[in-house]
C-alpha cells in the first residue's frame, strides 16, 4: 500500500514538473518571439527611414536625370519648388557673399536699392536678397507681350505670318529711354508679327512692342500673368513687380511649361540675341550664352532703374539670375549688375571645378 501510494506521489510530482516545464518553455519561446518580432520591426522601420532618406536625396540630387533634354535653351520639366537655401549637393549656398556686396554698394552711395534672384536651373533651389520689393519693369514686359503670341500661335499656326502695316510712330514722353535700340521699325512700312517680336526682344523696340499689343486680345496678356501667378497690379499706373514674380517669367520658358517646347525654345533663342550686353552678359566669359531681357525706366532729374534677367547657359549648370537697382547713377546701376553677375559666375566655377 507504502508502495502504491509513493508511486502515485511521485508521478504526481513528475505531472506537476512536467507542467513546470512545459510553462517555463513556453514563456521562454514567447519571449524569444518577443525580442525577434521588436528586432524586425525595428530593422523595417530603419530600413523604411533609410529608403526614404535615399529616396529623397536621390530626388533631390538626380532632377537634372528627369528632364527631358535633346534642346539648346530648354529643358522640360514639371515645376518643383524648394525651400529657400535648400541648394542640395550641387552647391554650397552663396548669399551671403553676394549680399554683402549690395550692402558694400549701397553704403557707398554708388546705388539706393537692389533685389537679387539666383535658382540652380538643374535642381531648382534658389536664394533671394531683397527679393520682395518693388520695381517698375519697364521693357521687362516685353517678355510676357512676346509668350501671349506664341500662345495664340499654338492654336493659329498662321498667326506670326500675318502683317502689320506701321502707319504712325507712338510718343513716350514720360518714359526716359537712355538705352536706346539700334534698329526701330519704320513708319510707312509692313511687318509680320514674327518680325515684330524679333524687333520688340533682340533691339528692345517700343514701338514694336507697341503694334504688337494691339495685334492681340488684352485677355491673352492677362493668361500669361495669371497662368503663372503672377500680380497683374502692373498694368495699373505706376504698376510694378518683384525680382521673384518676374524671374517666374524664365523659369516657365526654360521648363517648357506654357508655352509648348518649340516656341519655348523659340522665345529663349531671341532672348539669346539680345543687343544689351552690358548687363548680366558683361560679367560671365565672352562666348557664353545668356538668354535675358532688361529694362530700363525712372527719370533723368530724380531716380532711375536698371534691371536684367535672363538664363545664364553656364556648361551642363544653366542658372537664372535676375537683378533689380535703383539709384540717381545709371552707370553705377548698371556696373553693380555687371559684378554681381561676375561674382556669381566666379563662385559657382569655383564649385563647379572643385567637385571634378
Amino acid at each position: 500500500m507504502v508502495d502504491i501510494t509513493r508511486k502515485i506521489n511521485s508521478l504526481k510530482k513528475q505531472k506537476h514538473k512536467n507542467i513546470y516545464m512545459k510553462k517555463y518553455l513556453f514563456y521562454f519561446v514567447v519571449f524569444i518571439l518577443g525580442i525577434g518580432l521588436g528586432f524586425l520591426i525595428n530593422k523595417t522601420q530603419k530600413l523604411q527611414k533609410s529608403d526614404l532618406l535615399l529616396d529623397k536625396n536621390k530626388l533631390i540630387a538626380d532632377m537634372s536625370e528627369i528632364r527631358e533634354g535633346g534642346y539648346k535653351f530648354i529643358n522640360p520639366l514639371l515645376e518643383c519648388e524648394f525651400e529657400e537655401g535648400i541648394i542640395g549637393k550641387e552647391f554650397i549656398p552663396f548669399k551671403p557673399m553676394v549680399q554683402e556686396y549690395i550692402d558694400k554698394k549701397i553704403a557707398q552711395g554708388k546705388i539706393s536699392y537692389a533685389s537679387v534672384y539666383f535658382r540652380d536651373l538643374n535642381n531648382g533651389p534658389w536664394f533671394g536678397i531683397n527679393e520682395k520689393e518693388k520695381f517698375i519693369p519697364a521693357s521687362l514686359l516685353k517678355v510676357p507681350v512676346m509668350m501671349a503670341h506664341y500662345k495664340f500661335a499654338e492654336l493659329d499656326p498662321q498667326h506670326l505670318s500675318k502683317k502689320v502695316f506701321f502707319n504712325k510712330k507712338y510718343e513716350f514722353p514720360e518714359k526716359v529711354q537712355t538705352i536706346v535700340p539700334s534698329k526701330e521699325i519704320e513708319v510707312g512700312k509692313e511687318y509680320t508679327i514674327e518680325e515684330l517680336i524679333e524687333r520688340s526682344i533682340i533691339y528692345s523696340d517700343n514701338q514694336a512692342t507697341v503694334l504688337l499689343q494691339e495685334q492681340i486680345d488684352n485677355s491673352f496678356i492677362l493668361d500669361v500673368y495669371t497662368r503663372l501667378g503672377v500680380s497683374t497690379d502692373v498694368f495699373q499706373s505706376g504698376g510694378t513687380l518683384t525680382v521673384k514674380e518676374y524671374a517666374t517669367f524664365f523659369r516657365i520658358l526654360f521648363n517648357a511649361s506654357y508655352l509648348n517646347q518649340t516656341f519655348s525654345e523659340k522665345a529663349l533663342e531671341l532672348l539669346s540675341q539680345s543687343e544689351f550686353t552690358d548687363g548680366l552678359a558683361a560679367g560671365v566669359p565672352v562666348g557664353t550664352i545668356v538668354s535675358h531681357k532688361f529694362g530700363e525706366s525712372g527719370s533723368i532729374k530724380m531716380y532711375r532703374q536698371i534691371h536684367d534677367c535672363g538664363i545664364i547657359y553656364y556648361a551642363n549648370h544653366p542658372y537664372l539670375l535676375c537683378i533689380m537697382t535703383r539709384g540717381e547713377d545709371l552707370g553705377e546701376l548698371i556696373k553693380s549688375i555687371q559684378e554681381t553677375s561676375r561674382l556669381v559666375w566666379e563662385e559657382i566655377n569655383k564649385q563647379i571645378l572643385s567637385m571634378r
